[in-house]
């Protein structure tokens, strides 16, 4: 008889061949859980080639997903549960799973070859090597194609459905409802009615025999998690980002523009938007980086909401335009979705190490504001801002994401747009000179220039990559008008300081001595750190920067109120560079570069230990 147990969180890792459908898979696990009303997040790892070595540890695809009845942050550091559909994915993936842990694995692909290719001597499956975890050893393949044996399908094809053969038996393990994943599926393969049928089959079977079978003597709940009303969907940072540029444009009344070039793990963001032409919204994709963010400037010449998409190499690549755009005053959006590097370096893990090149990549003096999203669902509020942001003071943007943000999902409630700030674009519409006359770099209050679609009667000017006189926008190579425009643009960023809003510190106790200041997609790992250190008795406080550049105006302030600041990063320790520069404060990095989000268990560890220390002192 099978005991239900009640759990309040699990993380489980769907690993196979990156032909076995397991981001598939764990995608649908998702929408399942979500419709059971968890709370969630996951992560998505995935070789960078097309079609990577079979049955090689190399060639490993995984997908995992952290659900509670509370709220969580990150998509766990390890799996309570590994499926794992060949022996390439169990060596990959169980040094991560704790002693104990649940295996669920394919015996199908368990061959004497499959494993020698991996460097097992002999199958783990039976050799007694797993003793220490609970070993579900199940022909998964097998019954997924005498499930579908009815069909017609051959046996290569029929073999394909096992994905959502283990779909379903996790489904029944976990009390998921399969509904969603069915009618996904009716939608999905409509046009090829023996596909849909065998793929709906395989998911039927494997939750039948779940429900059928003695091998799992527990079986598992996860209740709801709280959540303030309202509407939510499962949304990926890509997907997110992607809205909130169109909400940004909707609201100014502008036409979104997208020149971009596709690079892992932006291409997402062009695909979304190229899918909402419906919506207005015009995509270009480029024959490379140059051609994708100038054809983005130019329609932000034309009036226009020009944005680009794209990763750290491409980032570079456009770096000249980017510079053009702070010379011409115009709005552009720039997203960079960050990656592992350098060069090619791990085009599908994730990394921070962008900051100093959004920072100060340009030649010249060329200052520009950046912002960081933190969570999937915040790609949307990140990207309206720099939207705002671009528009207001007339400048490009540069919003950081990151390959964990970018695929990565979580529950995401979705904004009422009547609600959002507003944002004008305020064109320009007549002379701006008591003469007549139109000169194009007068400025209001903000310093920010006119914006002159080209075309209005009477407001005709010149752009260009050279100095630009003051007021005239005439070519100028005067030195004491260079000097004046380089402080002049610097004091326009610098204004924004004036709208970030002032550094929260999160201090329960208000009297922590360390502070954890983080960036970007750190923060989940610090706040689900910081609540294992509370727990543990020990005083920390948080703080998460959104702007990086212009920096909050009370970041000093709260920086010297703590005796140690620690900065989480994946990366070298940009952030902390920065800090150290600008406040003259002794901010240690704390760097991870491993291609994943950093631990939240070694964090919190590692804070334990540092709290412990500093309290000694």
């Amino acid at each position: 008889m099978t005991t239900v147990t009640t759990v309040d969180h699990v993380v489980i890792r769907f690993a196979g061949d990156s032909g076995d459908g397991m981001q598939l898979t764990g995608d649908r696990f998702t929408h399942d859980t979500a419709a059971a009303g968890n709370d969630f997040s996951t992560l998505p790892n995935f070789p960078a080639e097309i079609r990577a070595p079979q049955g090689t540890v190399a060639g490993v695809s995984s997908f995992q997903l952290h659900f509670a009845d509370f709220d969580i942050r990150t998509p766990g550091d390890r799996p309570d549960v590994l499926v794992a559909m060949n022996p390439a994915a169990l060596k990959a993936n169980l040094g991560d799973l704790p002693r104990g842990g649940l295996i669920i694995a394919d015996t199908a692909d368990f061959t004497p070859r499959n494993l020698a290719k991996v460097g097992y001597a002999s199958d783990p499956l039976t050799d007694g090597s797993l003793a220490d975890y609970q070993v579900h050893a199940l022909d998964l393949s097998g019954q997924a194609t005498a499930a579908v044996a009815s069909l017609g399908l051959g046996r290569k094809d029929a073999a394909r459905t096992k994905n959502m053969y283990a779909l379903g038996l996790l489904d029944w393990l976990y009390h998921r409802p399969v509904e969603g994943t069915i009618a996904f599926l009716e939608k999905k393969f409509a046009a090829v009615p023996q596909v849909r049928d065998a793929n709906i089959a395989a998911l039927k079977a494997g939750y039948a025999f779940g429900e059928t079978t003695e091998v799992f003597a527990n079986r598992y709940k996860v209740a709801p998690a709280p959540a303030p009303a309202g509407t939510y969907r499962q949304v990926s940072g890509n997907r997110a980002l992607a809205y909130g540029l169109m909400a940004g444009a909707a609201k100014a009344g502008l036409q979104l523009f997208l020149g971009a070039y596709p690079i892992t793990p932006a291409s997402d963001v062009l695909h979304h938007l190229a899918a909402a032409k419906d919506a207005g919204v015009l995509t270009f994709q480029a024959e490379d980086e140059i051609a994708a963010v100038g054809a983005a400037l130019g329609a932000s010449f034309a009036g226009q909401l020009g944005v680009t998409a794209t990763s750290g190499p491409g980032l570079a690549l456009k770096m000249e335009t980017i510079g053009l755009a702070v010379m011409l005053e115009l709005p552009l959006v720039i997203c960079d979705i960050q990656r592992a590097g350098p060069a090619t370096g791990m085009p599908t893990k994730t990394e921070q190490a962008d900051l100093t090149q959004a920072l100060f990549g340009r030649h010249g003096e060329a200052p520009l504001p950046v912002i960081a999203a933190q969570s999937p669902g915040d790609c949307f509020a990140a990207a309206y801002e720099a939207v705002k942001i671009a528009i207001d003071y007339r400048t490009p943007v540069i919003l950081l994401s990151d390959g964990y943000l970018a695929n990565g999902a979580e529950p995401w409630p979705v904004p009422d747009l009547a609600a959002l700030p507003p944002i004008d674009p305020a064109f320009a519409t007549g002379p701006n000179r008591p003469d007549g006359g139109f000169w194009p770099y007068l400025r209001d209050d903000k310093l920010a220039r006119a914006w002159a679609v080209p075309g209005t009667p009477g407001l005709e000017h010149r752009i260009g990559g050279i100095e630009k006189a003051d007021g005239t926008g005439a070519v100028s190579y005067d030195p004491a008008n260079h000097e004046f425009m380089v402080n002049l643009r610097k004091q326009k960023v610098d204004n924004i300081q004036a709208v970030v809003p002032p550094v929260e510190v999160d201090d329960p106790s208000g009297r922590a001595r360390v502070l954890v200041l983080g960036w970007g997609s750190t923060y989940g790992p610090i706040s689900a750190a910081a609540r294992r250190v509370r727990t543990a008795g020990r005083r920390v406080a948080t703080a998460h920067l959104r702007h990086l550049n212009p920096l909050p105006a009370n970041l000093g302030e709260v920086l010297r109120a703590y005796d140690r600041v620690i900065v989480p990063e994946m990366n070298l320790g940009q952030l902390a560079m920065v800090l150290r520069s600008t406040y003259l404060v002794d901010v240690q990095s704390y760097s991870r570069v491993r291609g994943l989000p950093i631990s939240l268990s070694e964090l919190a560890a590692d804070l334990v230990a540092l709290i412990d220390e500093e309290d000694a002192e």
